[in-house]
């Protein structure tokens, strides 16, 4: 039997709120077994591109990633964000190491095709590394990435977080049977956006389609649900959608999405 792994995405919402990041990696902390925490910043990000002067663009809820938009990905994700999450998680004495795809070129990129849309330098991921990773995990090491690739010129790429996540969990499900968790403000997949109480508690492909049909899943949950998907196709065992609480024990409210 394989060991359980869970792979534990963070929105930025947790990321943008002092209080309720310091909850989330507690409640991170007493997961049990491997585990590895992806996270984006994008809030972050555009609030110093302002300070900068430098204009974000958005296109379909996507993030344009021109030269000067890189240089403050980096700066927020693998800096600030990845290293203050590092450090707060070895005060909790989880061993966290903080880590962007380039790292040991454990996650290798190819920069977005110029289609009807330029994203710039924006990574679509190739590869993962995955006997380098299972050799963190077993060391007891407790990897953090931030959303960042490279490819094979030695280019950082802003990559989805979301993503990220999902294809770390199908590339290791050959090793573990991999749980994926998407944490974010919501307490799961909502009925009634409005109406938080109106959490749908399991929601498999069929349901999924007629959800889209009757236009409850929409915009930004659209692409999420797409990588969820994508994941179980692919192996990976259970996708959790929901808030923080949802990794404390026994939690009663969120979402699992199942074949």
């Amino acid at each position: 039997m394989k060991p359980a792994l869970s792979i534990i995405k963070i929105g930025g919402n947790i990321i943008g709120d002092s209080t309720e990041l310091s909850r989330f990696l507690s409640f991170f902390k007493q997961v049990s077994g491997p585990k590895i925490l992806v996270h984006g910043g994008g809030k972050k990000a555009s609030d110093l591109s302002k300070k900068l002067g430098i204009e974000t663009r958005m296109i379909n809820g996507r993030r344009v990633t021109d030269k000067q938009a890189l240089e403050v990905a980096v700066m927020v994700y693998a800096g600030l964000i990845n290293k203050s999450i590092v450090s707060e998680l070895q005060a909790l004495e989880c061993n966290a190491i903080g880590l962007s795809g380039a790292d040991a070129g454990l996650i290798k990129s190819v920069q977005r095709p110029v289609e009807s849309i330029d994203f710039g330098f924006v990574g679509d991921i190739v590869s993962i590394r995955t006997k380098a990773l299972q050799e963190l995990l077993q060391s007891g090491l407790v990897p953090v990435f931030c959303a960042l690739t490279y490819d094979d010129g030695g280019q950082l790429l802003n990559t989805n977080a979301d993503t990220i996540a999902s294809e770390l969990a199908i590339a290791l499900s050959s090793e573990y049977t991999t749980t994926l968790y998407y944490c974010f403000e919501k307490p799961g997949v909502l009925a009634d956006i409005e109406n938080d109480s109106s959490v749908i508690s399991h929601i498999n492909k069929q349901s999924y389609f007629s959800l889209v049909r009757e236009k409850v899943i929409v915009e930004g949950m659209l692409p999420k649900m797409e990588n969820c998907f994508h994941a179980l196709d692919h192996s990976v065992h259970k996708v959790c959608i929901g808030n923080i609480n949802m990794l404390r024990p026994n939690p009663s409210t969120f979402t699992t999405l199942t074949l």
